[in-house]
């Protein structure tokens, strides 16, 4: 088995695995392929450092490569889902993107429940910090369930969540030894201990403990606050996700972290074979790139570089366009050889 925690994210029609020193995408292309690239971690200034591997660090080194690379492959396979090119966005577009999803992401995690908290302490009298605390929670996860179950009902949306499941599935397989085979990986469970979706669960549940220093205060006190304490209950809930997994055998372990894989019962949908082949394909390519063994007995499903999908997309579209400009000459059109054989003349 591998040494290495091995995470993943689900992207559009695609899986992006996360290794020790390196993460593989794979989507699946228009035509039906497996296209795949590895990106080397320690290209990032941050993942280099040694400070990255640190308690308490390593959870803001982790979400930083989760919201920046994960935001740019996102937008980079809906590009190859959508026309079969990867067009790779700027920088500039990535860090627009991300600034808008964070922002929103605040406002209704964070701001929204503290100003209908307020309002309801406001209209009921005698309701303590204590109170106020458990409420601003409570809400909180309220709104976070309402709005997973609300995308859920999108069939996009859905697709995502089965490619979430089809990571998960892999991930299990590997941890257990196992063949990466879509028939072995297909008996294991959607859900994981170690998946985001647990993890927004541990922030809630911390952060009615770090907000409550900010009891008493003013209401743009009260949200610069928790903006500055984000950073903290990020770091915090990591380790004690890690904790949790790492001890998940313990009944009690086992029982507190219960809710969590509950709720991915949302976020995770049985994929079929061919996501689970996609799957499959990213855990290889980052078993590879980090030297690690592929497990005896897996699979390799066809694949192709990003690269080569990209050139051959880009030929078949000049072709076309090529046969395209021939026949509204009035040149006869016997398909793409023929058009090729009339530019040479």
């Amino acid at each position: 088995m591998a040494r290495f925690s091995y995470g993943g994210q689900a992207l559009i029609e695609g899986v992006l695995m996360r290794g020790r020193d390196a993460i593989a995408v794979a989507v699946r292309h228009p035509d039906g392929d497996v296209v795949w690239e590895a990106e080397r971690l320690s290209d990032s200034v941050v993942h280099r450092h040694r400070a990255a591997g640190w308690p308490f660090v390593r959870g803001l080194v982790v979400l930083y490569e989760t919201l920046v690379i994960g935001t740019k492959w996102l937008t980079r396979s809906a590009a190859i889902a959508a026309s079969g090119e990867g067009v790779e966005l700027g920088g500039g577009v990535v860090a627009l993107t991300l600034t808008i999803s964070l922002a929103f992401g605040v406002a209704l995690f964070f701001v929204l429940p503290l100003l209908l908290t307020q309002a309801a302490a406001t209209a009921a009298d005698g309701v303590g910090t204590l109170g106020r605390n458990l409420l601003e929670g409570l809400i909180r996860l309220v709104i976070f369930v309402a709005y997973l179950l609300a995308i859920s009902r999108s069939g996009e949306i859905r697709r995502v969540f089965q490619y979430h499941g089809a990571e998960h599935m892999s991930i299990h397989a590997l941890e257990h030894g196992d063949p990466l085979t879509p028939e072995m990986v297909r008996r294991y469970p959607t859900a994981h201990q170690r998946c985001g979706t647990e993890f927004l669960l541990v922030v809630v549940v911390v952060s009615i403990l770090a907000f409550s220093v900010l009891s008493g205060q003013g209401l743009v006190a009260a949200i610069l606050g928790r903006l500055l304490l984000i950073p903290v209950i990020v770091a915090v809930s990591y380790e004690v996700l890690r904790w949790g997994a790492k001890h998940r055998s313990h009944p009690l372990v086992h029982w507190i972290f219960m809710p969590g894989l509950w709720l991915q019962a949302i976020t995770t949908r049985q994929p079929d074979d061919s996501m689970i082949e996609v799957a499959i394909v990213s855990l290889q390519e980052a078993l590879r790139a980090d030297g690690e063994p592929i497990p005896e007995g897996s699979v390799h499903p066809a694949r192709r570089t990003m690269v080569q999908a990209d050139a051959e997309t880009r030929q078949a579209r000049e072709a076309a366009a090529r046969e395209a400009s021939l026949v509204a000459a009035g040149v006869p059109s016997a398909g793409p050889d023929a058009a090729d054989e009339e530019v040479q003349r």
